[in-house]
């Protein structure tokens, strides 16, 4: 195997996990690691002072994807939350959101919550109100509630054993939730309180070997900010790891662990390792027909869906390994292409001009004799060959990267006309659950309360796995997608009409693992009439992804490698439109009322009807182009210092001015056209990504640019079709189709 980067392997010596005052005055190797081009010195006065001076935060903080799960389920009521998890699981398929996700984030919540309710006990060194009052007991018990004073009203002293117990109990909640989603537990402990981050290291003053407290320590752990391979080993990983080798999700961490220290390949191997275990110990994923087709459930009201017991509730943790093994791979792949590629004409003379000329450069002389051109050929022969093992090596990696992230897909689905009462007696539910009273106990029968509603027997709809919209032989029954007006205001009234939709089941790593999907195309060197197939694809699905009422709207670093990697490849798959025009959210579909008029679905939809938008003029336009590249600069995390924060200012200040001028002058502008006519859903990516070309979209566009076609593919021989190509689609089709009754 070639080499795997030119870049440190994050091999140097660690620190203690339990020592939090060492990890703040750690000495840093480089200030910015992905632009490190010298080999590192020993670090100086100046740097261990800048370094001890830097901002110590919890090193989950540090985690990726952490922007993909925020959301208001971290601000509504438990049992909201429970209750439209519950409507969302007897949804028909394709259901509003993922309930594998939607599930683990209720197990999360009531894991936090109830930790933090500890954490906070222990911490104070009192017993809660509830708990004062029922050690009351009795007839004092009962004279409390009349308010004539009996009982403890401030709570008793808790004990020192009694405190850790809690603590403990605070830290094995925690665990378990890190254990079900590291991401989403991340981001629900930071809303929570700082309680909370030094309850692990409290349990390990008296336990140091607690799997559960090494493990929660391991997320809370201060570390300095953007240092984390620098700060972390892994001592507390590997020690639960091998407590507890039946856990899957310890694996996992240490992946993560390994990819942020430029290791892909230990990753890759770790996170293969928890796929295993999981599959041995987890259920199968139920097929599409077993969940769609589910007896009786048509005829159940909304009051009468059971909630499903723990074991019974789906889990997201394969889709999770999948779909960081996929971005492992992916990222081999784009890192062997500089190895794959002969070096650029402009490279090979600014190294001539160092003078460090090559051989070949000093063999072109008219002195030169036959076996000085007999050597040239010999190494040109080897050099040749090794660019050929290193195609071959970055196609095996795209290929096994586009595998991992087919099998993410098959655990979502789309569909096609799904009937538009469907999706709004969802709307319904929420509003409902969101704003409990009497009425919603006593109202009337309505939608899927209704036996006679279109959600209890409606007409069938078909159902597809993500994975059969990118098959070979996609199905054929799809509307017609890109259409000749995109998302324009005329056709708003038109879509308003209609009495089915198009739906897809959201998952909040769904848009980066599509547009990773086609970056991995791109480096597999799929034609380009294909991929143009695909793309429009992954565009039909970005736009249709909608994460109400539980996930906002985020940032996609696979969408914005895949923009630059179009703009750098000067679109060589011939679109249509601009990505962002493409990608454009489609307007709320909105259900026919009862008395046969439109109903509508969200707020101001027809508020804006014939409203023009103010005029700007040109100095507010550029004041705002800048407040907002500062704000971009400020989120973005490859952003540590301030040459960098001006030059990603400046970056985004020049792509704002391209994109205006070529709005201005071509379509590009189709995608802001509708947002004053239209209901804007609730969870869209507005194109608001990161300028700053990033390694992955440079490798992919130089590939696409000078990789020979069929690089290390050995044969392109395809398979021969059959005679009669539809007796044979039909079969593969009729796998991935299914046709439901709402």
């Amino acid at each position: 195997m070639g080499k795997k980067n030119n870049k440190p392997s994050g091999d140097s010596p660690s620190l203690e996990p339990q020592t939090v005052a060492e990890s703040s005055i750690a000495p840093s190797t480089s200030t910015n690691k992905k632009k490190a081009s010298t080999p590192t010195t020993p670090s100086t006065p100046q740097s261990s002072s800048s370094s001890s001076s830097a901002l110590v935060i919890c090193r989950n903080k540090h985690w990726r994807y952490i922007s993909s799960f925020h959301g208001p389920w971290l601000q509504l009521p438990l049992e909201v939350l429970e209750t439209l998890a519950n409507a969302n699981y007897y949804m028909p398929v394709p259901r509003p959101v993922d309930p594998a996700v939607f599930y683990d984030l209720v197990k999360i919540r009531k894991l936090v919550d109830h930790a933090t309710d500890l954490a906070v006990r222990a911490a104070s060194g009192v017993t809660s109100k509830a708990l004062s009052n029922s050690l009351a007991g009795g007839a004092a018990h009962h004279m409390q509630q009349l308010g004539l004073g009996f009982g403890n009203n401030g709570g008793a002293k808790l004990s020192p054993e009694r405190r850790f117990r809690m603590r403990e109990q605070a830290t094995q909640k925690l665990s378990h939730a890190y254990h079900i989603d590291e991401i989403a537990s991340s981001v629900a402990t930071m809303q929570s309180t700082s309680t909370l981050e030094n309850v692990a290291g409290l349990v390990l003053q008296r336990a140091p070997s607690d799997p559960d407290a090494n493990y929660v320590h391991f997320f809370h752990e201060k570390i300095p900010s953007r240092q984390l391979a620098e700060c972390t080993d892994f001592r507390a990983l590997d020690l639960i790891i091998n407590h507890r080798p039946s856990e899957c999700e310890p694996l996992r961490t240490r992946a993560i662990v390994r990819m942020f220290k430029e290791d892909f390949e230990g990753g890759a191997q770790d996170l293969t390792a928890a796929l295993s275990v999981c599959r041995l110990q987890q259920t199968p994923h139920k097929p599409v027909a077993e969940e769609a087709m589910q007896p009786d459930r048509k005829v159940w009201r909304r009051r009468d869906n059971p909630p499903l017991d723990d074991k019974d509730q789906p889990s997201s943790l394969e889709a999770q390994l999948l779909f960081q093994r996929a971005g492992c791979y992916l990222t081999l792949a784009c890192a062997h292409v500089p190895l794959a590629l002969p070096v650029s004409p402009t490279e090979r003379n600014g190294i001539a001009q160092n003078g460090t000329s090559s051989p070949s450069k000093e063999a072109v002389n008219g002195n030169s004799n036959l076996q000085e051109a007999e050597v040239e050929t010999e190494e040109d022969k080897e050099l040749n060959k090794r660019y050929l093992e290193m195609r071959k090596t970055v196609r095996l990696y795209a290929k096994r990267a586009l595998r991992d992230y087919m099998e993410f897909c098959k655990h979502f689905h789309y569909s096609p006309n799904l009937p538009v009462e469907v999706s709004s007696d969802f709307s319904c539910q929420v509003n409902q659950a969101t704003h409990r009273n009497k009425k919603y106990y006593s109202q009337p029968r309505h939608a899927s309360q209704d036996p006679a509603s279109p959600t209890g027997s409606s007409a069938p709809h078909i159902v597809y796995e993500l994975a059969a919209l990118f098959s070979a032989t996609p199905p054929a029954d799809l509307p017609p997608y890109p259409s000749t007006d995109l998302t324009s205001p005329g056709s708003v009234a038109a879509e308003s009409a209609q009495t089915v939709t198009e739906v897809v089941t959201y998952h909040p790593l769904l848009t980066d693992a599509l547009h990773s999907l086609l970056l991995c195309h791109a480096l597999v060197q799929t034609s380009a009439k294909e991929l143009q197939r695909h793309a429009y694809m992954v565009a039909r699905l970005a736009r249709l992804a909608d994460g109400y009422p539980v996930f906002q709207a985020s940032r996609s670093p696979g969408r914005a490698d895949w923009i630059e990697v179009l703009r750098r490849a000067e679109n060589w798959i011939e679109l249509g439109s601009s990505w962002e025009a493409l990608c454009a959210p489609a307007p709320l579909p909105t259900a026919l009322s009862i008395g046969g008029g439109l109903a509508p679905n969200g707020s101001g939809s027809s508020s804006t009807n014939g409203s023009v938008p103010p005029t700007e003029s040109e100095e507010d336009r550029k004041e705002r182009m800048r407040q907002q590249a500062i704000i971009e600069a400020l989120e973005d995390e490859r952003v540590n210092d301030e040459a960098s924060f001006k030059a990603a200012i400046l970056a985004r200040q020049r792509r704002a001015e391209a994109d205006h001028q070529a709005g201005s002058m071509g379509f590009s502008n189709s995608s802001n056209s509708t947002n004053g006519a239209v209901a804007k859903r609730w969870a869209v990516d507005d194109g608001r990504e990161y300028p700053i070309l990033t390694e992955r979209a440079e490798a992919v566009a130089r590939w696409i640019r000078e990789a020979p076609a069929g690089a290390g593919s050995g044969t392109s021989k395809r398979k021969k079709k059959s005679r009669n190509p539809k007796k044979q689609a039909e079969p593969e089709r009729a796998e991935n189709q299914v046709t439901c009754t709402a």
